[in-house]
This record gives structure tokens, sequence and C-alpha cells, in this order.
């Protein structure tokens, strides 16, 4: 179980890529966001993020269990829940507006960007959920990281389409 473990926690290895394995992971999330989205729709980008999450925390916490450092940076998994989250404006904004979700690549390459400052500067609920030490604080920070990203997506999504601007 601890390699099937390592396997999920680390994103098939993606995490030992260094330097910036959180950037790694973002960058693999949003390659795989897209390839779930192409062939499956907004939705079950949805219902993947909620399955990652949990098998992520199951995951961490099997790498983390009896482990000094309760978030080692190896561990991307929550980077994907995170970078999923922050898509979602992206992602119903093309399914509803009908268009390749590719059209929107600004807000694919805010969404990236905005994430990981997040996730970096854990500011607020991030910073709190991160203090937890635990596995489940370890996918919260990025759960809150992508939810904070998604409102800055939204609200540069309407300031670029004059939406918030007379």
């Amino acid at each position: 179980m601890k390699q099937l473990a390592e396997i999920i926690a680390t994103l098939a290895r993606i995490g030992y890529i260094k330097p910036a394995s959180g950037t790694w992971g973002s960058a693999a999330a949003v390659a795989l966001a897209w390839a779930i989205y192409e062939h499956t729709g907004f939705v079950m980008v949805v219902i993947a993020t909620l399955l990652v999450f949990i098998v992520g925390w199951w995951a961490t916490k099997e790498m983390t269990d009896g482990a000094k450092d309760h978030d080692p940076s190896e561990i991307v998994i929550d980077e994907v829940v995170g970078q999923w989250i922050a898509l979602f404006p992206v992602l119903y904004g093309a399914g509803m507006m009908g268009v390749e979700a590719t059209a929107l690549w600004p807000g694919w390459l805010a969404a990236f960007v905005l994430f990981r400052l997040f996730d970096i500067w854990k500011p607020l609920w991030i910073g709190k959920a991160d203090r937890r030490g635990d596995a489940l604080g370890v996918m919260l920070d990025d759960v809150i990281a992508g939810v904070f990203a998604a409102v800055c997506v939204i609200i540069l999504a309407g300031l670029s389409h004059g939406l918030l601007m007379p």
C-alpha cells in the first residue's frame, strides 16, 4: 500500500522533479484538467477533483505517518486538487460560451500563476490550514489556495470583459 500511496501522492513521481516540485505538479495538473475536460466535460473535472482529494488525503496520510515532515515537497497531489479548483471558472466559462477551452488561455495562465502565488505565500486561511500539521492540512491549504485563485480569475475575467468597470 505504501508504494501505491507514493505513486498517488507524488503524481506518478512528478513530485520528485527538482527544483520547484509543486510547480511541476501544478503544471501536470493543468494538462490533466484539460484532458479530462476535453473528453468528459466540466462536471467530470469537478467529480475528479473530489475523488482526487479523497484519494490524495489517504495517500498523503500514508506517506507522512510517523515522518517528521508533515508536508514533504515530493507530495504534489494536493497541488492537483488546488490547481483544478483554480481552473473551475475557466472550464465552466468555456463550456458556458461553447468555445474551445484553450481559447480562454489567459484564464489558464492566470489560474496557474495565481494558484502558485497563493500556495507559496499562504495568506490567511491557507497558512492556517497548512499549520494543522497533518495530511488533511496538506490537502486543505491547496484547496483554499485554489478557491482564492478561482475568485481572482473570476474578478480578472470580469475586468477583462468590462463587466466590473463602467
